[in-house]
């Protein structure tokens, strides 16, 4: 039956009763409208992040509950991320920032002026890596105390980051904060999925040590037991001196490397020519700092598994 043949029965309803015509329309709207279901609104969270991989951990912990936008654009080198006025009043007026301290100085000093409602730093229940530490320091000079900032390079490490966003997020949307722990526990499966794959993989090898672009692989090696021996330091658009390259040149022999990595984001020419004069295979080891139509997979768990895949064929991993 139509709500217009509702409202006229209920009309004839009360006129029996004595009640005037008009008094008896607006008595029988409002029972009617009471009657009437109305969609419940719908809450959404807003959420700025600063580079790709704080993108696929939010997306995959707000799913529809949220939109995601990230700072840096696709195919962007994130390390001298620059921001335009724009970018960072829309960054504050969102409900939350999720970021890498220490990673992009653009989106530091953002947050430090404007600060936004919330800010989520992901190293936090971190154990950071120092330059010293994993290799970074590839050039004279450089910082040897710096923290690298590529911690998403690590399942594990990906894991507590998931689980900080969304105690973060639920703790401030607390009428959400049961769909976005069953969405981080589904995403926590997939990342301990993925780092059991890694152990396995990476568990019986003919070498160990691996040579890259730049200084980004510092928790992989960390967490799997490799040495990684980068061209460049943390920063992938700085050049490496003469005397940097023959060092990695003596090396690629003294270990027995069969290939020279280099990345997406950043010029090939000098990972190529190393390779080229040692007769070496190029290929390519994805620091995952942005995902592309070039990119060996369409997310970040995707392209870990084709690194993991390059890495046990340069290594003779059985």
């Amino acid at each position: 039956m139509t709500p217009t043949s509702n409202l006229l029965i209920m009309v004839l309803m009360k006129l029996k009763q004595g009640i005037s015509l008009a008094a008896a329309v607006v008595a029988a709207a409002t029972a009617l409208s009471s009657c009437t279901a109305t969609p419940a609104a719908t809450n959404k969270v807003t959420v700025t992040v600063a580079a790709y991989p704080l993108q696929f951990l939010t997306e995959r912990i707000v799913g529809a509950n949220g939109t995601v936008t990230n700072l840096t654009a696709p195919g962007t080198e994130p390390h001298d991320l620059e921001l335009t006025a724009k970018q960072i009043a829309d960054m504050s007026g969102t409900d939350a920032v999720v970021y890498i301290a220490g990673f992009q100085p653009a989106v530091d000093e953002a947050i430090g002026s404007t600060p936004p409602k919330l800010a989520i730093d992901v190293t936090q229940g971190l154990t950071m890596l120092k330059a010293s530490q994993d290799g970074a320091a590839a050039e004279e000079g450089s910082n040897t105390e710096a923290n690298d900032p590529h911690v998403w390079l690590s399942p594990s490490n990906m894991a507590t980051m998931a689980k900080t966003i969304d105690a973060k997020l639920s703790a401030a949307n607390p009428e959400l904060a049961s769909t976005f722990e069953a969405n981080t526990n589904s995403l926590i499966s997939e990342l301990t999925a993925l780092d059991s794959s890694y152990k396995t993989g990476l568990s019986s090898c003919s070498r160990t040590q691996f040579i890259t672009s730049h200084a980004a692989f510092g928790y992989l090696a960390h967490d799997y037991g490799l040495t990684q021996v980068p061209i460049s330091g943390l920063d992938p658009t700085e050049e490496p001196t003469a005397a940097r390259i023959a060092e990695v040149q003596k090396l690629a022999k003294q270990y027995g490397v069969t290939t020279i990595f280099f990345e997406t984001l950043v010029s090939d020419t000098v990972a190529k020519s190393i390779a080229g004069d040692l007769g070496l295979k190029a290929a390519v080891l994805d620091p995952i700092e942005g995902i592309t139509t070039t990119s060996a997979g369409t997310n970040y768990l995707e392209v870990m598994q084709s690194n993991l895949n390059a890495l046990k064929e340069a290594n003779g991993c059985s």
